[in-house]
């Protein structure tokens, strides 16, 4: 590996987003993941307008985006009896300039996968590669220790970016006495079915209460023949006894007769929740989890990025699209200061405080903190929202978790792009 080149520590979708990058304003990179091979894992997530916006900027079209998803029309809260309690248009229906979209997980990380290798070469990324630590050199660049199925190895580069997850042996060096993983009590059983969806026919709806919910979205279109689509579904419980998390695996597979019992009289005229839950073929179960914020993702030629830098709770349906927004900035600071140190500081500067405030944002429920206002108001139940909570008080609530979020609508439209196009470091 030649000196110059940035050393990325973690495959997902933060660290190809960045390697796509970094290709795209002339910076050589190359990415060490640790999985032998890489396969379409996990379920549904949320691409929000401003990680929409990069991945346009990035090349990818909106047809490439319908390859493995969907754009979403609605964000709904609903309480316990089955009535509405806020929705709002969502994507291009919102007035914003790009869409939003709901996409399966996997199928959108190898999309990035497959478009860096064909750019970059399949030698741009190293698998069965895991990073494990690193050390500063004289010379201001970093050397790498990786683990390999030969052994250990080791690699030497002018940056290092841990993108390597909530699990990151960069992060672990970098803050040693960290606290360990965070577990609110929350627990999350995950799943497909083939559903006709409701409402707009791709809403994502947030259903129950802040302790016990539902979370179903769409993530392919209708089948013209049959009218059904794939829906992702979450159903979520919050436990009060914290040991309860350590007799839980990390996303194993669960039978339905595990916790539909949970769920089991969720039934309206409009959504039969236990059919969802039984059409699935198979269940996932995991812990809600995040880690406590760090004072700065960056140690001299070491940086931060994704989870890695901030793990946190799904709540607010911005992990994934935070990563991309993390490797687009990136890029912007290499332009402006260079590919060393100065760029990695700026990037710090810029987004380790504000995100940090968002971890702690997303463990008060994030945008389901409605759920949680109605909760102490009235119970959960209802016949006229308006008298619980008023309309301009619910707006208010959601229109200051998207500022916080980055995809305040009328900032992110008048907002210059990240990277200008043809861009490239000298």
């Amino acid at each position: 590996m030649t000196d110059n080149r940035v050393i990325i520590a973690g495959g997902g979708i933060g660290g190809l987003a960045l390697a796509l990058t970094l290709h795209q304003i002339g910076v050589d990179c190359v990415v060490l993941e640790a999985v032998n091979d890489l396969n379409p894992l996990g379920v549904g997530i949320n691409l929000q307008p401003n990680a929409v916006r990069e991945l346009f900027d990035l090349g990818f079209t909106a047809d490439d985006l319908d390859g493995f998803g969907v754009q979403a029309k609605e964000w709904a809260l609903v309480g316990m009896n089955g009535q509405e309690i806020y929705s709002e248009p969502r994507g291009l229906l919102a007035g914003y300039d790009w869409p939003q979209y709901a996409a399966h997980r996997g199928e959108f990380h190898m999309a990035l996968y497959r478009r860096f290798v064909e750019l970059a070469g399949p030698d741009a990324v190293r698998l069965g590669c895991r990073a494990t630590g690193y050390r500063v050199n004289p010379d201001g660049g970093v050397t790498v220790t990786i683990e390999t199925k030969s052994g250990e190895a080791q690699e030497t580069g002018a940056l290092l970016i841990g993108a390597d997850g909530i699990h990151s042996a960069i992060r672990a060096q970098m803050h040693p006495t960290q606290p360990p993983i965070h577990w609110g009590g929350a627990v999350m059983w995950r799943g497909t079915s083939r559903v006709k969806p409701v409402r707009t026919g791709s809403s994502f709806i947030g259903l129950g209460t802040h302790r016990h919910r539902m979370v179903i979205y769409p993530i392919s279109p209708p089948d013209p023949d049959t009218g059904l689509a794939l829906v992702n579904w979450i159903a979520e419980v919050t436990y009060d006894d914290p040991s309860a998390h350590e007799t839980m695996g990390w996303f194993r597979p669960v039978g339905i007769d595990d916790f539909i019992h949970h769920f089991e009289d969720w039934s309206f005229d409009w959504l039969d929740v236990p059919a969802l839950i039984r059409g699935a073929d198979i269940a996932f179960e995991n812990p809600m989890i995040d880690r406590d914020p760090v004072p700065t993702w960056v140690d001299g030629p070491v940086a931060l990025m994704g989870d890695a830098a901030h793990a946190m709770y799904p709540t607010g349906s911005n992990g994934a699209s935070q990563a991309v927004v993390d490797a687009r900035i990136l890029g912007a600071k290499f332009l402006a200061h260079g590919v060393g140190a100065e760029a990695l500081a700026a990037y710090n500067a810029d987004l380790c405080a504000p995100i940090s405030a968002l971890i702690l944002r997303n463990r008060g429920a994030g945008p389901f903190g409605l759920l949680n206002m109605v909760n102490d108001r009235c119970g959960g139940v209802f016949d006229d929202i308006d008298a619980v909570i008023p309309q301009a008080e619910r707006a208010d609530f959601m229109a200051r978790y998207k500022s916080a979020a980055g995809f305040a609508r009328d900032t992110l439209n008048a907002a210059p792009p990240t990277i200008a196009p043809g861009s490239r470091v000298v």
